[in-house]
């Protein structure tokens, strides 16, 4: 497309968007225009839109702690909230140190975290869904990281049991319940093992709790997210496992974020 696009093609564009309930409808457009190669392409894009795609589905990217993130269709969406769990992350991480993103989805948390601090990571993750790992492994790939396919820690190199400084693990925390309440962008578009946490929304939290102490390296730091009414629960799940478990929240972001270390 013409990196000037007509004001009547953007107007078009917006008018279709607004139609379909996007909120945001002109910075929508101004990013299909610009993703958009050819006159099809862009309305392949706009109906697929319209018909209630995550935009990050559309155009194949999402924008995430200033970084160009590659998310597939049907892979987890980062969502900005999570911004603050990579920046509590980074005030973890040392020269060379060892990073798991656990449940990685796209891997933005892995490459977020590399790209945040300065000095070169250790870097590897793993999740059970496939096109996840794949979009994954081209994230990470700038940073020298590896990403496995597999059901949580059984996905690892068995070398890093017991060495991990920073263990990143964005588990599904949405009780199941809950999941029809969801925005149908990501009830419908992403995938459910990404969401559902279970009867409570713990329960892969639960799994992972249970083998992070083993895999932690000594003052080595486990992070996850947390709604807000889980809190109390996930700090003694954390605490039932072992380890040192406080939370914190980020105003703006209405993010929760429970850091547990093995002592």
């Amino acid at each position: 497309m013409s990196v000037f696009p007509s004001a009547t093609l953007r107007s078009s564009v917006v008018s279709r968007l607004r139609a379909a309930g996007c909120v945001f409808a002109e910075d929508e457009a101004r990013i299909l225009l610009a993703a958009a190669a050819t006159p099809a392409d862009l309305a392949a894009m706009v109906r697929s839109r319209a018909e209630g795609h995550p935009l990050e589905h559309v155009v194949g990217w999402a924008e995430f702690a200033g970084l160009r993130i590659a998310v597939d269709p049907g892979v987890f969406v980062p969502r900005r909230r999570s911004e603050f769990l990579v920046a509590t992350a980074a005030t973890l991480i040392g020269p060379d140190a060892l990073v798991v993103d656990l449940c990685c989805g796209s891997g933005a948390l892995g490459a977020a975290v590399a790209a945040a601090v300065p000095h070169p990571v250790e870097l590897y993750a793993a999740d059970v869904d496939p096109a996840a790992v794949r979009c994954a492994r081209r994230n990470l790939a700038p940073y020298g990281g590896r990403a496995y396919h597999g059901d949580l820690f059984a996905a690892l190199p068995v070398h890093l049991r017991g060495r991990i400084d920073v263990l990143l693990a964005n588990v599904p925390y949405v009780p199941t319940a809950d999941i029809d309440l969801l925005p149908p962008e990501a009830r419908l578009h992403e995938a459910l093992p990404a969401l559902d946490g279970g009867t409570d929304g713990l329960d892969v939290l639960r799994r992972v709790t249970a083998d992070a102490p083993h895999w932690l390296a000594p003052g080595g730091s486990l992070l996850f997210e947390s709604s807000e009414r889980q809190i109390p629960d996930a700090l003694a799940v954390s605490r039932a496992a072992g380890l040192d478990a406080a939370a914190s929240w980020h105003e703006d972001l209405d993010a929760t974020v429970i850091t547990a270390a093995r002592p």
